[in-house]
């Protein structure tokens, strides 16, 4: 059994995907980071980052329990346990994890900064802000267009944790500013994902959980964004 720490954010949406692509028997634990429930002392003794998501495998190497957090990890020690989703072929392999990479080093930190100011910053003030990571979100977009007019999937002619990793960063393609149907590409690979029965379970799970985040308090709120008294600079 496999226990399961998130919310809703697209990390955990990740995990959601692999563990039900893989029929691994899991319990979701909501971490309501929107009540700072992620600073708590027993949380941060999973993850020292105090982030989501978080899995503690109680079936992990040598049969011991084991923590894993960073999404990216726990894709990779997910497909490792199972044998699915990663190729075996050491070229393959690297293709899935490169491309894996970009989601978590590219993907996640511009999209994620891009809805930031797009919907928690005051607008004056950070034009540029907004412009610099919508510019960079955009280019993504066609980097991703180009890679799937060359392989059927990111990770290379199988679907890999590389989709998975990518897929719930652009459930919004639209508030980013792409033109779908001017990506014909990006389109058919979303589309089939979207119709696989492990992402509908992810939406349908998703829709289930509640947050704290329309009631959030201000001070909840700083903490979580790293602003007033919380900021360091």
């Amino acid at each position: 059994m496999i226990d399961f720490y998130g919310l809703t954010s697209p990390n955990v949406q990740k995990i959601f995907i692999m563990l039900e692509e893989c029929g691994l028997p899991y319990t979701f634990k909501p971490v309501d980071v929107w009540a700072s429930a992620q600073h708590s002392s027993e949380f941060a003794k999973l993850n020292p980052n105090k982030k989501i998501p978080v899995i503690v495998d109680h079936e992990g190497p040598g049969g011991k329990p084991y923590t894993v957090f960073e999404s990216g990890a726990i894709l990779m020690y997910l497909a490792d346990k199972t044998g699915k989703f990663m190729p075996k072929d050491m070229a393959k392999k690297y293709d899935v994890i490169q491309w894996l990479m970009v989601q978590v080093t590219g993907v996640g930190p511009s999209f994620g900064n891009f809805t930031h100011f797009n919907m928690f910053a005051p607008k004056p003030g950070n034009e540029y802000s907004f412009s610099r990571y919508k510019t960079e979100v955009l280019r993504l977009y066609e980097l991703i267009e180009q890679r799937l007019g060359q392989t059927k999937y990111l990770g290379g002619n199988e679907y890999s944790i590389a989709d998975m990793a990518t897929f719930p960063w652009t459930r919004q393609h639209t508030a980013h500013g792409a033109k779908i149907d001017q990506m014909p590409n990006f389109k058919r690979w979303f589309e089939e994902l979207s119709a696989r029965a492990a992402v509908k379970a992810m939406i349908a799970k998703q829709a289930d959980i509640k947050s704290s985040r329309e009631s959030a308090t201000d001070d909840n709120k700083d903490r979580f964004f790293g602003r007033g008294k919380y900021a360091r600079a």
